[in-house]
């Protein structure tokens, strides 16, 4: 899986850009119209990225955060909603936009989203309530602590890579109790160095 791309943009096209990596490998990465409108050919981009492999073509999206990427990952899941929805609800929302869209049942929220209507918006909100409500057994006992979000995140990320979601669990908090002020990223680069000198 190709879950993180760092390189020169080489191009620029209506709603991707092409990273040249050092390697001289170059990828076409869909990116969210936010990110999209603040790329510049010739700049130095850092992406999370989600590869969709389909019977007739394979396609990267691209995030500046991780969480954005879980957010991807995980509306993709939904019913009706596939991978252009999805980047088209992230860029209009951020993540803890979305959480807080479905906490309240915001359906006009979701109806802002090209594509979306009123109909099909309370179907995404009723599953994105049941996600988010939905958390997995390795995050019992580990809720209402201030860096329970990263803590969440992360796992979400090392699950997404194909990690145990036990044996994440169990990185993760020994990183945290060690350096509380880890956030997502640095957090997530740390437990992927410690799986793999695990290995």
């Amino acid at each position: 899986m190709i879950a993180y791309i760092e390189g020169r943009i080489a191009a620029k096209t209506e709603n991707s850009v092409i990273v040249a990596t050092s390697s001289g490998i170059g990828y076409e990465i869909s990116l969210t119209a936010p990110a999209l409108a603040a790329a510049s050919g010739g700049s130095v981009i850092c992406l999370f990225t989600v590869l969709i492999v389909r019977e007739d073509e394979q396609k990267l999206f691209g995030f500046a955060t991780i969480e954005e990427r879980n957010a991807f990952s995980m509306l993709i899941t939904l019913n009706r909603v596939g991978a252009r929805t999805a980047l088209a609800i992230l860029s209009i929302y951020s993540p803890d936009d979305l959480h807080r869209i479905a906490a309240d049942e915001d359906v006009a929220a979701l109806t802002r989203v090209p594509g979306i209507g009123r109909q099909t918006a309370q179907k995404i909100l009723i599953e994105l309530k049941f996600k988010y409500k939905n958390i997995p057994p390795s995050l019992q006992g580990y809720q209402g602590k201030p860096d329970d979000r990263i803590f969440a995140d992360a796992l979400t990320g090392m699950m997404n890579l194909g990690y145990d979601g036990d044996a994440s669990s169990q990185v993760l908090k020994e990183l945290l109790e060690k350096e509380p002020d880890l956030d997502v990223g640095s957090l997530l680069r740390a437990a992927l160095k410690s799986m793999a000198q695990k290995k």
